[in-house]
């Protein structure tokens, strides 16, 4: 009789508890959202339903390339700094706008004119303040827009050409920016709207990314195989890492454990241990791997690979590659809108 009387208790108990962990499951859904994809081939942003691993649309930009793109934090609107037709320091056109493309509807819906020729590049969203901050690299500075009024707000000086790249802190107090040309990283005041530091790197450099406790900036050499670890603290480099090639974008996984690095010349992903700054695998990717994207779950990262016009889904579980999606040609920049389920 007792005993029959804990086993009612037992399923009484179990009854209750099968409820509290379906709302805990529902508490914690899935990431949902959209994978966009600067198509510099076609000129146009790739849209990419990356559940089904398909690009579903490609939206034209006006006849002038895009190489970044940025999502606004809701998810309803992509911004595309339209470059030119040049890569960074060469000849060619000189790109003024920026295309404001409505995601539901996917057709630009506004231009934003910088009044003359810049270079717009990078687009970067302050994580505080909802603006938006564009690399302008012919004026060496940051242009500051506001996303609603699509109003410029200030410029910032960056103190060096060709500020390509930018990357901002936690807390949008700083923001990086790779110097090309100069083969300097500049760590900027966004709040006094000033340069505190130019720090040296090499001859050339490319992309920037911070570690997610904001303590490095990563930065990849252009002339030799090997990455620069700059400490935020003294804005200065801590330490150099050696690649087995030389390296371009980076991320880091948002547990902070590893930086994925992509290594176009061996189509790879390296795979840094952030604790003793070795190399802890390698990825095999597709051809000319170029940005790398950590879905806001932390369970994916998606790298363009330009040569091919795929992009490859990395699962950071199993460090396998899942998908490769075809997008358009040359792809290369990367950004993630959230969607409602």
């Amino acid at each position: 009789m007792e005993c029959r009387n804990l086993w009612k208790l037992s399923l009484v108990c179990l009854g209750l508890l099968v409820p509290l962990w379906v709302v805990a499951q529902a508490e914690t859904p899935p990431s949902h959202g959209l994978l966009l994809v600067a198509n510099k081939g076609n000129q146009t942003l790739g849209i990419v339903d990356p559940e089904a691993g398909r690009e579903v649309a490609e939206i034209p930009e006006g006849g002038i390339t895009g190489h970044e793109v940025a999502a606004s934090p809701e998810g309803q609107t992509a911004y595309v700094p339209i470059y030119g037709n040049s890569g960074v320091g060469r000849p060619g056109t000189d790109g003024r706008t920026m295309a404001v493309i409505d995601l539901a509807s996917r057709r630009v819906v506004k231009t934003l004119d910088f009044d003359k020729p810049l270079r717009p590049h990078c687009a970067v969203f302050g994580p505080k303040n909802g603006l938006l901050y564009v690399t302008t690299e012919l004026a060496n500075s940051i242009t500051v827009i506001d996303p609603k009024s699509l109003r410029i707000v200030s410029s910032i000086p960056t103190g060096q050409r060709e500020s390509h790249m930018l990357a901002i802190t936690h807390d949008g107090q700083r923001g990086y920016t790779a110097n090309v040309g100069p083969g300097t990283v500049s760590a900027i005041d966004l709040v006094a709207q000033k340069p505190l530091a130019i720090i040296p790197i090499s001859r050339q450099t490319q992309r920037i990314s911070l570690s997610v406790d904001d303590r490095w900036v990563f930065t990849a050499d252009q002339t030799a195989p090997r990455l620069a670890v700059i400490d935020t603290s003294t804005n200065k480099v801590k330490t150099w890492v050696k690649l087995p090639t030389q390296a371009y974008g980076t991320a880091p996984t948002l547990d902070g454990r590893w930086l994925l690095i992509t290594l176009p010349a061996a189509n790879k992903v390296g795979v840094l241990d952030l604790e003793s700054m070795k190399m802890a695998r390698m990825v095999d990717v597709d051809k000319l791997p170029q940005e790398i994207l950590v879905r806001p779950d932390g369970d994916v990262a998606y790298v363009s690979c330009m040569a091919s016009g795929k992009i490859a889904a990395i699962n950071l579980k199993t460090w396998n590659v899942d998908k490769l999606i075809s997008v358009g040609p040359q792809a290369d920049g990367l950004a993630w809108a959230p969607q409602n389920p």
